[in-house]
């Protein structure tokens, strides 16, 4: 093994914690992702810093919360001056690219400001948060706004799928029994199978990208961001993982009477939401959840495949691999569909870090239940590639793992922190709040959950004795003391971000109270 591993960070995109074998599904079949918490370390207990694709993944990029980045929710520009992943791992040697999604929307306005064209090849790297675009892929492609360069549209004509727009005519839609398109937009179409054969489906087109890419890196040492757009909608998967499960695989939604006729204000105009409304229906959940837990398994297939890969060109002993997601999906939980709160279909997030290095042996095979953030996983590379994060601690806002993976001791965070602008939905509006007042933040300790919202009581639920999170406390009037001690552990993590970032700490500690020294003078009688 070298001295510097390659590192191999998968993303699932909406994928529940909780729909892993591995995480207790009764189920769902996931053998190879299974296998990797057997070879590395569980974090049961990982929250994202936003449970919405574009926040959660600036902090992800970033190691800072939303509101240090302050790319708060999707299509928010992530500010030019922001550093992420490849520019901290690019200094020691590693190529850092990109296979699949970002959801990164760059800042057009910040770049023409500084003169940076998006063509240059820094222009380039600072329009693709700081990955190598090796091939990026959003994933989501509808006939409004399909590009007719998509790189897998172009793959798919290739294979004899040809339209406009192969991504939706093919890709994420079906047939019915008298050959009619049946768009996959519309998830009363689930249960059938894709227009495309598995291998040229989006998820094995993926795998095969990034194949490509490690194959080209040869020897010199990668990270490889390998981001995958399933199981998010559109639910369509290809046969056979479109009718491997039924609705006796289906677990029971997580939800009561008394939240549905008596909901917090925000949760209730959310549960307005078309697709809450749709998923408060047992039809849907029955058509839908079958089809989101293939797509899973096929994903878990592919991730075998591709650990297959790794070890026939003896680099799996070499690369640290880490799979997560950035958020989850309610599912009809809560009367809920989609992400946004902070329940814990939503806001927790799978966390499996296989490090191959000797160091870690002591810990293969366990569940870590600390509370981990995604913004850990920069400080994590950071070491891993052989730099110090503690040298980044004045911008870094996640702790590495390293020490935990290498098992290690000392202190862990007492709080784990998300939060929610949903200034861009209709909850909004329902509500009348102008759009800078629309946010919410949630901080849990691991036995309590607490969740501020602007303008609106707060939530508390106890994890211990209701992990399913049914009885809202503050309306009882109940435990007023509890939340009174997380409002100001909210409070001190407000005052504690990182807004100082062009000076290191480091820097600071080295030039405190030295002017006299450096000659200025002031004060001397």
């Amino acid at each position: 093994m070298t001295k510097q591993p390659n590192i191999l960070f998968i993303m699932a995109d909406q994928l529940r914690a909780d729909y892993l074998a591995c995480n207790g599904h009764p189920n769902i079949r996931t053998p190879n992702i299974d296998a990797l918490a057997a070879r590395g370390i569980n974090f049961t207990r990982a929250y994202c810093q936003a449970p919405v694709c574009g926040p959660s993944r600036m902090s992800f990029y970033t190691g800072r919360y939303a509101a240090s980045h302050g790319a708060s929710y999707n299509n928010v520009p992530l500010r030019v001056d922001e550093r992420t992943l490849g520019d901290h791992l690019r200094p020691h040697g590693y190529r850092v690219a990109l296979v699949g999604k970002t959801h990164m929307k760059r800042d057009d306005e910040g770049m023409a400001h500084l003169g940076i064209s998006p063509d240059s090849s820094r222009g380039v790297l600072v329009s693709q948060c700081g990955f190598e675009p090796f091939e990026r892929d959003d994933g989501l492609h509808p006939d409004q706004s399909a590009d007719p360069d998509l790189r897998y549209n172009q793959y798919l004509r290739r294979q004899g799928y040809d339209s406009r727009n192969p991504w939706h005519d093919y890709a994420n839609s079906a047939e019915d029994d008298d050959g009619n398109i049946l768009s996959g937009w519309h998830m009363r179409h689930c249960d059938r199978p894709i227009r495309v054969s598995e291998e040229h489906s989006e998820t094995a087109y993926t795998t095969h990208r990034a194949m490509d890419f490690i194959d080209e890196a040869g020897d010199t040492p990668w990270c490889l961001h390998l981001s995958y757009i399933k199981p998010h909608w559109p639910y369509m998967a290809p046969a056979p993982y479109h009718d491997m499960y039924g609705v006796e695989d289906i677990p029971d939604a997580v939800r009561s009477a008394q939240e549905a006729a008596s909901p917090h204000p925000v949760v209730g105009a959310f549960m307005q939401h078309t697709e809450s409304r749709e998923f408060a229906r047992d039809e849907v959940r029955q058509r839908v959840i079958p089809t989101y837990m293939g797509l899973i398994t096929q994903l878990d297939d592919h991730i075998g495949r591709l650990m297959t890969f790794l070890e026939d060109r003896g680099q799996l002993d070499n690369t640290l691999i880490v799979v997560t997601s950035d958020h989850g999906d309610y599912l009809g939980d809560h009367w809920l569909g989609e992400k946004e709160m902070f329940h814990e279909p939503s806001a927790r997030i799978p966390m499996i870090v296989v490090d191959p290095r000797r160091q870690a042996d002591g810990t293969r095979g366990s569940r870590d239940d600390r509370l981990v953030e995604a913004i850990d996983l920069v400080p994590t590379f950071v070491d891993a590639a052989g730099g110090d994060s503690q040298a980044l601690d004045h911008r870094l806002e996640g702790r590495s793992l390293q020490p935990v993976v290498h098992g290690q001791g000392g202190e862990w965070r007492t709080h784990a922190f998300s939060e929610s602008d949903y200034a861009w939905r209709p909850a909004r509006l329902a509500l009348q709040l102008p759009p800078d007042q629309a946010k919410a933040y949630m901080v849990t300790d691991a036995r309590w959950k607490y969740v501020h919202y602007e303008h609106h009581r707060p939530q508390l639920f106890d994890l211990q004795n209701d992990p399913d999170e049914l009885q809202d406390l503050v309306p009882e009037g109940r435990h007023a003391e509890v939340c009174r001690e997380l409002e100001s552990a909210l409070n001190a993590w407000f005052r504690d971000r990182k807004l100082r970032v062009t000076v290191s700490n480091r820097r600071v500690e080295t030039n405190t109270a030295r002017a006299h020294e450096r000659g200025y003078l002031f004060g001397v009688w």
